[in-house]
C-alpha cells in the first residue's frame, strides 16, 4: 500500500494579508509561498515547520464570504501540535491571540482553544505521547 499525507488545506480568508500577519507574524508559521496569480489573486501558503500547510484562499463570492470563520459549523477545524505548551501557549497570548478557555488536562494531553481573526477555532496541543 502507497504511504499518503494530507499535505495542504484550504482555509478561506477575508483578507490575504491580515491573515498572514496572524498565522505568520503571532502563531510564528512560515510563509512558503506567495505568488501573485493576476485579477487580486494569490496563491498564498503558510505553515508551522515540518506540519501541514494551509493556503489562504482570499473569499471570492458571498458563499465564500458566508463561511469564513465557520467552515465546520463552530467545532474546532484545526490541531495545533507543540512540545512545549506552556512556551507556546505565552507566545501566542503574547501576540494577542485570543484563547476561548484555560489550559486543561485531557487524557491525551494539555489543550486549549483559541480562536483565528477570522472566527476560526483551533486546539493548541501538547500530546501526552509524543511519539
Amino acid at each position: 500500500m502507497s504511504t499518503q499525507s494530507i499535505a495542504q488545506i484550504t482555509l478561506v480568508v477575508p483578507d490575504y494579508d491580515e491573515a498572514i500577519a496572524f498565522y505568520v507574524g503571532a502563531l510564528g508559521f512560515d510563509l512558503v509561498e506567495d505568488t501573485d496569480m493576476g485579477g487580486g489573486k494569490r496563491w498564498v501558503v503558510v505553515g508551522p515547520v515540518g506540519g501541514a500547510r494551509l493556503l489562504l484562499a482570499k473569499a471570492a463570492s458571498p458563499t465564500q464570504t458566508a463561511a469564513i470563520g465557520n467552515q465546520t459549523g463552530g467545532r474546532v477545524s484545526f490541531f495545533l501540535h507543540t512540545d512545549d505548551f506552556t512556551r507556546c501557549h505565552e507566545q501566542f497570548m503574547a501576540a494577542g491571540v485570543t484563547f476561548d478557555d484555560s489550559p486543561r488536562q485531557e487524557p491525551y494531553g494539555t489543550v486549549a482553544v483559541f480562536s483565528d481573526p477570522f472566527g476560526n477555532r483551533w486546539d493548541l496541543i501538547e500530546p501526552k505521547d509524543k511519539t
